[in-house]
């Protein structure tokens, strides 16, 4: 029991502030829990998809393979894919974690699997197209070059800063996924 309040506190704290909220205003309680419920529900739908898309890239995908499209040899191809790869998501941030222990697990290069995620977060194409009407055709360009800049930024820095010996941390911690 200690063992699952150490590994679970936060999700303890949660159930008795809302233990607390119900006790001190009953309907409140039942809005939250629902919200809560609604949100469950919906990280579910989400995920569900997301998990067997993982699973059968890790089956049909063959190490080798992925080492040649996105590895450490792969170049421009290896950028130019996992930049492609990130702009045509259209799932939430917290569903694309696997995805990148899978792309790791599989050999792609870290500076790869951290441009999929960056452009995941800022450079979808959905979003793209709705800045192009909202906002218009000459911001949406200087906010998509600057924000390319900023991924391969990151990206490149981020792996430089790693030595070899945290880079094979990484490598070693998504082959226990």
């Amino acid at each position: 029991m200690k063992t699952a309040i150490r590994k679970y506190w936060f999700l303890f704290i949660i159930v008795l502030c809302k233990g607390i909220v119900w006790l001190y205003d009953p309907q409140i309680g039942k809005t939250t829990l629902a919200f809560s419920r609604k949100n469950v529900i919906n990280f579910l739908f989400i995920l569900t998809p997301v998990f067997v898309c993982i699973g059968l890239m890790d089956v049909w995908v063959e190490r080798e393979k992925m080492i040649r499209i996105m590895g450490a040899d792969s170049g421009i191809k290896g950028i130019v894919v996992a930049l492609l790869s990130g702009m045509i998501t259209a799932v939430p941030l917290y569903a694309l974690l696997p995805v990148a222990g899978v792309l790791l697990k599989k050999g792609s290069r870290v500076s790869n699997v951290l441009i999929f995620l960056c452009a995941s977060a800022s450079i979808r194409i959905p979003l793209l197209f709705f800045e192009i009407s909202s906002l218009g055709a000459p911001f949406t360009l200087i906010k998509f070059g600057l924000n390319l800049l900023v991924v391969f930024a990151i990206a490149f820095i981020i792996e430089k800063l790693l030595s070899d010996q945290d880079k094979k941390a990484i490598y070693d911690n998504a082959d226990k996924l």
